[in-house]
């Protein structure tokens, strides 16, 4: 029997904090000794009108909570709890939500939805409650409005839930004849009709077979169209939220209604209320999103797709008339757009839109907007002259390089004197970011016709840097243009034309760091990331004024370390802490990079640099911990095996963030550290291998962990391996079967997404290198022999990657030279081995025709050693 509750949910959101927490604990309580009554008595609750709105709320959420969570690992539990649960007390709890379904109060409502479509999550993968869609559609029709409402409102959580591939096809045909009438115009209560709208929203991924019945599809689609003519604003909304939907689910079905959705989407995008215009030029970009995707991956010719060929050019049709309505709503700015952090409106979806357009159809674009441009960029009105140049700035990435120079040419000085002179701050703001995407997509070695010259990158660089004394907003843009100039220049070697100004533009750009509004518009980062970028090209002859930097930057990190112990500063303090880490990091990577000025570096700062980032790592911030341990290997990569005497300070941060599950990027970058490390101090890690080793193969067995940190610490295990050569012979037990498992694991990719693929790719990489650097660890040594046993399965393992036919290249060049390690490693041992083996000739040859210059020298040398191997 369930049990009172009321009392209790009522006094867990008292003001008093005594008795909250009494409450608060006793609910624990209750549920941690009686699972089954507990969530018995909060359905109870829930599905009870006559108890207050405030406990059924909360009773509500419980219970959502009882089922679900963001961390995998508590969501298992949680599933698994469930399902063992007795079914007569499950069948009691659905029963009380679906009774809620009915209630008067909308909050108790729609908890039940969210709840009952949790439970439907967890239950339908098991097929079980198979009765759900018919017990909610079997009255939905007799239903009163406000239940009708929940009904509807319960199908699209479903539709979130629940997978497709477990859901049958007769309860996708109720679900959509459900909400399709529920849409339709003959329905009057508007809370009904928006309901329905955002269940079929939910339920388009069910949709598959009814979307390729071309009768069923026009019904679909028809009453879309119709519900964007709603009187109802949210209504319009959520139908073109729908429509943006289809064109990505749905593309290849669209041809039949591009015509009618254009006429509905342009009528929108002008006239509308911006909530909708705003989903009608979404429509737009979606349809460019999906058109790129797919003229990339065919690149341009479909001569092998047959008669079905996949792009039906939809944006390349509508260009003469898309192409004004998106510089109409360019038009349309608001007057502290820049403002607003993370503003969002109808001209930035309008520039948003065109950017995409010239990503699809290239060189087209130009023609169209050009007019435009120059009608408007000298007008006394700033809306038009801003509009102007954000429509430039949109079309600079997709058009040739051969159709933009000339235009840019003319374009630049205009450029460079606006951002000076323009009265405006939007207009100046635009500019700034204008002249960054001519330098990111127009300017760099591999451009033939350079816009930039010696002559004029002066003027550039002195415009620049007048700019960062404007206001954050235009002087956030003027670093960010710096950044992509000096990008521009990694390769331009000892003639980089930012030398004669190095010392200015560095001053300039610690100047903007320390204004008192840096903090506004992203300045600070933004100054410190051209920082990096113009030490980055720096030059021999500035390599004295890089050291003399390494100063000032150990100099603001000591201040920003002394004022920690505000806390109201605390989190300012920490991302001043993470750009000075950062910093000092290209700092270290570049000075390291030539002999004379590492050892300058490593005599003169190297210890006080390491004295700093462990007290940095002593504050425990994760986004500070990870930029300073990213800057510890560089130091330690420079530094090499004299790294050795900051280890026994160093080492409990390391086992600190290789145990960090919760911050799992941190976790992720000690890992790639203790690489670094192992790579400079090679046999000197030793000392610390054990420590290391435990926490790795920890981190390797726990579910909790995210899986994006699992192939780094396969491609560490090889770092190590290849640092203490044979004494890695005491790990080989604890290391080898976790190796296997999570190479059966990585073998089939059979049903698998992109982003799966990708992921199995990462781990199989981890993997080959584990394996590579073991067996060249091993090399030379007497204990060859005890590698013996494992070849069969490494051989079998790069078997099964080949033959599966979709690994990267990355995982080719792995795997490729983890067959000449074998043979190299093992010699004999290994030779008839290979030898009995089919793949090993075939992947050989395939390799030895790569295209890729790095996979054909790996397979040059491993046909050397296979040949060595099997002569012997």
């Amino acid at each position: 029997m369930a049990m009172e509750v009321t009392h209790v949910l009522l006094s867990a959101q008292s003001i008093d904090g005594n008795v909250r927490k009494q409450a608060e604990d006793s609910l624990k309580q209750f549920q941690e000794q009686n699972l089954p009554i507990f969530l018995l008595s909060l359905s109870g609750e829930l599905a009870n009108d006559g108890k207050p709105a405030d406990s059924r709320k909360l009773a509500g959420l419980i219970l959502k909570n009882a089922l679900d969570a963001k961390e995998q690992h508590r969501k298992a539990e949680l599933v698994q709890r469930w399902l063992m649960l007795d079914a007569t007390v499950k069948a009691q709890i659905k029963s009380c939500l679906l009774k809620t379904l009915s209630a008067m109060e909308v909050d108790a409502r729609s908890t039940a939805s969210q709840v009952i479509a949790k439970i439907a999550g967890i239950e339908h993968p098991q097929k079980q409650w198979p009765e759900l869609i018919g017990t909610l559609l079997s009255t939905i029709h007799q239903l009163p409005a406000h239940a009708k409402q929940a009904t509807l409102e319960t199908l699209g959580y479903f539709g979130e839930e629940v997978s497709p591939d477990v859901v049958d096809q007769e309860d996708v045909n109720k679900i959509l004849t459900a909400v399709v009438q529920g849409m339709s115009g003959s329905e009057v209560n508007n809370d009904v009709r928006l309901a329905a709208i955002r269940a079929l929203h939910n339920a388009l991924a069910f949709a598959q077979a009814n979307f390729s019945n071309d009768v069923e599809r026009d019904y679909i689609m028809r009453v879309v169209c119709e519900t964007t003519q709603s009187t109802d604003v949210k209504i319009r909304q959520a139908a073109f939220e729908c429509l943006v939907s289809i064109s990505t689910m749905y593309y290849e079905k669209l041809a039949p209604y591009i015509e009618e959705i254009f006429k509905i989407t342009s009528k929108a995008m002008k006239e509308d209320e911006e909530s909708v215009a705003l989903q009608a030029v979404e429509f737009w970009s979606s349809i460019c999103d999906e058109e790129i995707d797919i003229l990339e991956e065919y690149g341009g010719d479909f001569s092998e797709a047959g008669s079905n060929i996949p792009c039906f050019y939809f944006i390349k049709q509508a260009l003469p008339a898309l192409i004004p309505l998106l510089l109409e709503a360019i038009l349309k700015q608001e007057e502290d757009q820049d403002q607003d952090e993370g503003a969002w409106n109808i001209a930035m979806a309008g520039g948003t839109c065109l950017y995409l357009v010239a990503r699809t159809v290239g060189d087209d674009v130009v023609p169209l907007v050009m007019p435009f441009i120059e009608q408007n960029i000298t007008k006394e009105d700033w809306r038009q002259r801003e509009a102007a140049t954000y429509a430039f700035g949109s079309i600079l990435e997709g058009p040739s390089i051969e159709k933009l120079t000339p235009i840019i040419t003319v374009a630049l000085n205009f450029m460079l004197t606006a951002l000076m002179k323009d009265p405006n701050n939007h207009v100046k703001d635009t500019t700034a970011w204008t002249l960054g995407r001519i330098f990111e997509f127009l300017h760099g070695s591999e451009i033939d016709t350079p816009i930039i010259t010696q002559e004029n990158c002066q003027q550039i660089i002195m415009v620049l840097l007048h700019s960062m004394k404007d206001a954050p907003n235009v002087a956030e843009k003027a670093c960010g243009a710096l950044y992509f100039l000096a990008q521009g220049y990694e390769d331009a070697g000892a003639s980089c034309p930012l030398t004669p100004c190095f010392q200015e533009i560095v001053q300039s750009l610690l100047a903007a760091s320390h204004r008192e509004d840096a903090a506004e518009s992203r300045l600070r980062t933004a100054a410190y990331e051209a920082l990096n970028e113009v030490v980055r090209c720096s030059t021999d002859q500035t390599a004295h004024l890089v050291l003399q930097l390494v100063h000032v930057i150990k100099d603001e990190l000591l201040k920003s370390l002394e004022g920690q112990g505000i806390v109201s500063e605390r989190e300012k303090q920490g991302e001043l802490q993470g750009l000075l880490c950062g910093c000092l990091q290209v700092i270290i990577q570049k000075l390291g990079a030539s002999e004379q000025t590492k050892n300058a570096l490593m005599q003169q700062h190297a210890d006080d640099i390491m004295r700093l980032f462990l007290s940095v790592l002593g504050y425990r911030s994760a986004t500070v911990s990870e930029e300073a341990m990213l800057a510890i290997g560089s130091l330690a990569y420079a530094t090499g095996p004299d790294f050795e005497k900051y280890m026994p300070e160093l080492f409990k941060y390391l086992e600190m963030g290789l145990q960090n599950f919760e911050e799992y990027q941190v976790c992720s970058v000690t890992v790639g550290v203790v690489g670094d490390i192992c790579r400079a101090l090679e046999a000197k890690i030793l000392p610390y291998c054990d420590g290391i080793m435990t926490q790795l193969l920890k981190d390797l067995s726990s579910n909790q962990l995210h899986r994006s940190v699992k192939p780094p610490i396969f491609s560490c295990l090889g770092d190590i391996a290849l640092a203490i050569g044979p004494d890695f012979e005491k790990y080989l037990m604890y290391a080898t079967p976790m190796l296997q498992s999570a190479a059966e694991l990585s073998s089939h990719t059979e049903g698998a997404d992109d982003e799966m693929i990708e992921y199995t790719n990462a781990l199989r990489s981890g993997i080959l290198e584990a394996y590579s650097g073991i067996l060249q660890g091993f090399k030379s040594s007497t204990k060859t022999q005890l590698l013996i046993p494992y070849a069969p399965h490494v051989l079998q393992y790069l078997d099964s990657i080949y033959k599966g036919k979709d690994m990267d290249d990355l995982v080719m060049k792995a795997a490729i030279g983890v067959l000449g390690d074998l043979a190299d490693t093992l010699g004999s041992n290994a030779g008839s081995l290979i030898q009995q083996s089919l793949f090993s000739r075939d992947f050989l040859n395939e390799c030895l025709s790569s295209d890729d210059e790095t996979i054909k020298e790996s397979a040059e040398w491993a046909k050397l050693a296979i040949t060595k191997a099997i002569s012997v």
